[in-house]
């Protein structure tokens, strides 16, 4: 049944007729949100203990899922059936909030993407090397420390983003959205089935009430590791940034915002219940000592064939994750560069090469020379900041109270036009005041790691 307004082919935009439904728009919700932040949730828990712990995931779970309905209800402008599409992010926050926000959104969206590239390739290198080293463990017999250096690989990712950054279009993405998700469930459930045996084994469960106990770590130093745990928690559950786009994949009717809810709760609720799982079955198994990525972090040596697999699925996860996270920035600065110079030819022109077997395939200069130093960069920061784990933190932080939760309810009380004042009003400028503090706490807890880490380390020369 064609959409209100549309034709059989065509949406009522013009464009060609969506076909997403509830469960694309869930798998590429999975994709986004279970990469590698599931990992050091293990960490984090063990920073804030078996009671808080659990609790902050399902806290940052129920606010995700609330502020990710006010933003599903901002994709259209006005009326929630035929009012005006906003295709990003940033559209919606321009027509809802107006320009000024426009650009504060922007910079805070794009450098967050950047940021994730960068965390991404950083996760990636280590679980390569992790998989040269448990095969180098085994050989040795555990007698060789193994160390190497992390360059390589890092390299190495890079060239695979190359190569996958020419893919034009997110829609034309979703099986390596489908690969992605099977990957990340792959590794996630590696992670938690050698948690539950090593609890089993031992028949103990590790841990505490109020999490790691002083004298392993010093008062001053909890404190900050409970804070950083925060923002490793936040950055757990970012996928705000996505959703609008994700939404524009989506076929109505039923409303877009309705499916779009419809696939919030379904993805927050797996993505939570396997957060708790994994978390705190690795805090069970590991104590005080669980270490800050659950399957590189050498908590579990053997099986050493199980350990690789779940690297590899990592890795080949973190190729398709870093395509969708920085999709949004390539089409942005794509789209500014062709307005901001119609007439160039390197910018604009598409060239036709046939590909045999399959439809022409279009190059365009411009979208290769940009998406290719973007990397390129990328990979260098990667190389020079290697400790990205508390940058992840800070990313964490930094994204989670803006666009996560600023944006969507500022947007959701212009879009209603709630007044001030009101208890609505209230309820959800309280919601906000809330963030922020946990997004401060947060972020000087991961700057604090960093000067920590800017100590020790020498730029090009990690190894592990």
């Amino acid at each position: 049944m064609p959409s209100q307004g549309g034709s059989k082919w065509f949406d009522d935009d013009g464009r060609v007729r969506r076909s997403g439904t509830v469960w694309t728009a869930s798998a590429h919700i999975i994709t986004a949100v279970i990469g590698s932040g599931v990992l050091s949730l293990a960490w984090a828990v063990a920073q804030l203990g078996w009671i808080a712990g659990p609790a902050v995931m399902f806290l940052f779970s129920l606010v995700t899922y609330f502020t990710s309905s006010l933003l599903a209800v901002c994709y259209r402008t006005g009326d929630p059936v035929n009012g005006k599409r906003n295709y990003t992010y940033m559209d919606a926050v321009r027509s809802n909030l107006g320009g000024g926000m426009v650009k504060i959104c922007g910079y805070v969206q794009y450098l967050n993407l950047f940021g994730v590239a960068i965390g991404y390739t950083i996760a990636a290198s280590i679980s390569m090397m992790a998989v040269k080293r448990s095969n180098c463990f085994h050989k040795t017999g555990g007698k060789d420390p193994c160390h190497m250096n992390a360059n390589p690989y890092m390299i190495a990712f890079g060239i695979a983003e190359i190569i996958f950054s020419q893919i034009p279009d997110f829609e034309k993405l979703w099986w390596l959205s489908i690969v992605a998700a099977v990957m990340s469930f792959t590794y996630s459930s590696i992670g938690l089935g050698l948690g539950i045996a090593k609890v089993a084994e031992t028949g103990n469960i590790q841990g505490s009430l109020t999490g790691i106990s002083i004298g392993t770590v010093t008062e001053t130093q909890k404190i900050w590791r409970s804070f950083q745990a925060l923002g490793d928690i936040a950055f757990a559950y970012s996928f705000s940034i996505i959703l609008i786009e994700i939404q524009d994949t989506v076929k109505s009717p039923p409303t877009e915002a309705k499916t779009m809810k419809k696939a919030s709760l379904i993805s927050v609720s797996v993505t939570t219940l396997f957060y708790m799982l994994c978390g705190c079955f690795g805090y069970a198994a590991f104590g005080d000592m669980s270490p800050g990525n659950l399957l590189t972090g050498f908590g579990f040596y053997n099986p050493y064939w199980l350990l690789d697999i779940a690297n590899v699925a990592i890795v080949i996860h973190l190729v398709g994750a870093y395509q969708v996270f920085c999709q949004p920035l390539f089409a942005f600065i794509e789209k500014t560069a062709a307005q901001r110079f119609p007439d160039s030819e390197f910018i604009t022109k598409e060239i036709k090469i046939p590909i045999p077997g399959s439809r022409s395939y279009n190059l365009n200069l411009f979208r290769l020379v940009f998406r290719t130093i973007f990397v390129i960069l990328t990979t260098l920061i990667s190389m020079l900041l290697p400790f990205f784990n508390d940058i992840v933190g800070l990313l964490g932080a930094l994204g989670f109270w803006p666009l996560t939760v600023y944006f969507p309810v500022e947007m959701y009380i212009a879009q209603k036009k709630i007044p001030k004042w009101s208890t609505r009003w209230l309820c959800l400028q309280i919601l906000n005041a809330t963030c922020l503090i946990i997004t401060i706490a947060a972020a000087t807890g991961s700057v604090a790691g960093v000067v920590g880490d800017l100590k020790t380390v020498k730029p090009f020369q990690t190894s592990y």
